[in-house]
């Protein structure tokens, strides 16, 4: 997504969307032209909302704007916790960061536990997929072959979605991508001393191969408000030979109620961007996608 405020309509729906989730609560209508900050709207009177486990001050979470002893370092490093935004710099109204893509209904911070960008990582793992001789399977109409990668079944939502999780403050990325494939895909939280020792060589030898960074920057999620938004950085590790990810039982835990292979194609239903980031995947790796590029091509954006 650009860094600039205009509205794309197909890159900020999800972040109009009502109810908000895990709530009743109803954001303001936006319509399509209004979304742009860049457009006057005196009338704009958006609905305050932070979750009360928000409020609660976890650790995750920053404090209230209006408490004394807190001054953010806004598009900065602040202490451990990472503020800058992937597209760049982001502006500050009333001492509130604003949302880069534009307007959402709904003020304060939702579910999202800091005020500007709440990072994530999303390991997308992916292996070829294959006969019971071991040949890649091709798609009959594309011919291309068939690429499949890790879901996971969100408990929260219920929607399928890649095995990715937030940041901790100080951590790096490439941590996150394997503590939250581990914990999510392979119940590692769950494992005994053996037996994490064990994963632990196996995800390293995952994640050391060469992987693809697939998208950095603004993702349209749900959870998004005018002053607090998701960010990720979506990386593809890919099993050529499919030997490494046949050592390791996919057992969903953490966040996930199920954990499966799935085939890529334009048929999957994602949370979030998902399905945009795993498009990407298939182009990469020039694997199959759509049957049909025309019908792709004119339903883009939809």
């Amino acid at each position: 997504m650009s860094t600039s405020n205009g509205a794309k309509e197909n890159s900020h729906n999800k972040a109009r969307t009502s109810p908000y989730p895990g709530s009743k609560v109803q954001r303001s209508q936006v319509p399509n032209e209004k979304v742009g900050w860049f457009v006057e709207w005196q009338d704009y009177n958006p609905v305050e909302y932070t979750a009360v486990s928000v409020l609660a001050g976890p650790k995750w979470a920053d404090p209230q704007i209006s408490e004394s002893n807190f001054s953010p370092k806004f598009n900065e490093k602040d202490g451990h916790v990472e503020r800058k935004s992937q597209n760049g710099l982001y502006e500050i109204e009333n001492g509130r960061p604003r949302n880069p893509a534009g307007r959402t209904g709904l003020v304060g911070r939702g579910l999202l536990g800091r005020w500007g960008p709440n990072h994530a990582a999303d390991p997308i793992i992916t292996r070829w997929k294959r006969d019971s001789s071991g040949n890649k399977i091709t798609h009959p109409i594309s011919g291309k072959n068939i690429l499949q990668f890790v879901a996971i079944k969100r408990k929260d939502c219920g929607e399928w979605a890649i095995p990715g999780g937030m940041v901790d403050p100080g951590e790096k990325i490439s941590a996150t991508l394997k503590r939250e494939f581990g914990e999510e895909a392979l119940n590692s939280l769950q494992k005994s001393g053996a037996e994490k020792r064990e994963l632990e060589e196996q995800l390293h030898k995952l994640f050391s191969q060469e992987h693809l960074v697939i998208y950095k920057g603004y993702v349209d999620d749900p959870r998004n408000t005018d002053n607090a938004w998701m960010e990720t950085e979506a990386v593809n590790y890919h099993d050529e030979t499919g030997e490494v990810m046949d050592d390791l039982t996919l057992e969903a835990g953490d966040d996930a109620g199920k954990v499966k292979w799935v085939d890529i194609s334009d048929q999957l239903q994602l949370y979030a961007s998902h399905s945009q980031f795993i498009k990407l995947v298939a182009e990469k790796r020039d694997a199959h996608w759509s049957e049909d590029s025309e019908t792709e091509t004119e339903c883009h954006g939809l």
